[in-house]
């Protein structure tokens, strides 16, 4: 089996806990490769379906996702992640650590 780099973010994904958050960047560093965001990102469009795709949002809390964003958002305000606006995660309460 491959270990690509989609394998690699989708393993760091499995890990971000109900009610957190990680950024597509926050992913990229994880891997080691902090210039890789949009890379990142590539790989949530092709994700398989059970990972907690939600749960990865813009850097600044945005919640992206074109016609999917209001499904994310509605999955996420039901795991307790909070806003601190209409559009935004409240990134500094609900961004997951992995240390």
């Amino acid at each position: 089996m491959m270990n690509t780099f989609f394998d690699q973010v989708y393993r760091v994904v499995k890990q971000i806990p109900y009610g957190k958050v990680a950024s597509y960047g926050q992913i990229a560093c994880i891997l080691g490769s902090p210039q890789a965001s949009r890379t990142v990102g590539w790989a949530m469009r092709r994700c398989p379906e059970d990972l907690p795709w939600q749960r990865v949002v813009m850097a600044d809390g945005s919640v992206s996702g074109g016609m999917f964003a209001d499904i994310r958002k509605a999955i996420l305000l039901s795991e307790g992640v909070k806003f601190i606006s209409n559009e935004r995660v409240d990134m500094e309460s609900c961004r997951w650590s992995n240390d």
